[in-house]
């Protein structure tokens, strides 16, 4: 498997590069979290663009393990990175939204710290000339698990195509510190948050069953229902028939 995967992420390398020239940029941009999909990414924008590419860490109300961990990627890959603290910008909007007399969901308020880091890469991106790299596996893909807009709002999407399991595969091929390889996956969207919580069951699940594996009629039902109501993510906005 590593052979194949050490391939694979040779072709991504490339493929990153053939993009960004099609695209008249120059590199790349990437918001990490302290989290390994930002991480591989990261690792793989490097290899692509040693020069021209760019880490942002954007702590929104981060836990100090999304800190401890970003730094520590950081530090072994040598990242080139800037910080935007957006603690306060947060706050303002969530504040002027409850103040509209609707208080705000919980879930509402995270994709909008989503959103607004989106928001942060792209200004970051045009005034480079980079492109915008999402950081959504296979599995967050095809269950619709990232904001409309927010992570899932990018350029383009290098690692889709990898199951979960393949994501920590290839953390430790591009030298991924193993305290973020090792730490229960999470989009940080509040206090102990995580992915298989909120979602209903493990990864392995989900690749097993997006792979072709057999798995039991419950995750079968759970993703499909994911995947048919998240169906609006991963399209454009529909539009009517042209009356000329």
């Amino acid at each position: 498997m590593n052979m194949k995967l050490n391939q694979y992420l040779d072709y991504l390398v490339e493929w990153l590069k053939e993009e960004v020239k099609k695209a008249n940029q120059k590199g790349v941009i990437i918001g990490i979290s302290g989290g390994i999909d930002s991480a591989v990414v990261a690792a793989i924008a490097k290899r692509a663009f040693p020069e021209d590419y760019l880490t942002v860490w954007m702590p929104c109300k981060s836990s100090e393990l999304d800190e401890k961990c970003k730094l520590e990627l950081i530090e072994k890959l040598e990242l080139k990175n800037v910080s935007v603290d957006l603690t306060n910008t947060f706050e303002t909007i969530s504040t002027a939204l409850n103040e509209s007399g609707i208080e705000q969901s919980k879930l509402a308020l995270a994709n909008t710290k989503a959103r607004l880091r989106m928001s942060t890469l792209y200004s970051m991106a045009q005034t480079h000339n980079y492109l915008v790299l999402g950081t959504d596996n296979a599995d967050e893909w095809h269950i619709g698990y990232f904001t409309k807009f927010g992570d899932g709002g990018v350029d383009l999407l290098p690692i889709v195509h990898l199951l979960k399991r393949e994501v920590r595969e290839a953390a430790k091929l591009l030298g991924v510190p193993d305290s973020i390889i090792n730490r229960a996956p999470t989009a940080s969207l509040w206090e102990d948050q995580t992915d298989e919580s909120e979602i209903g069951f493990s990864y392995d699940l989900i690749d097993d069953y997006i792979s072709g594996k057999e798995v039991n009629d419950e995750v079968k039902k759970r993703v499909d229902h994911l995947h048919k109501i998240s169906e609006h993510k991963r399209t454009g906005a529909p539009m009517p028939k042209n009356i000329r």
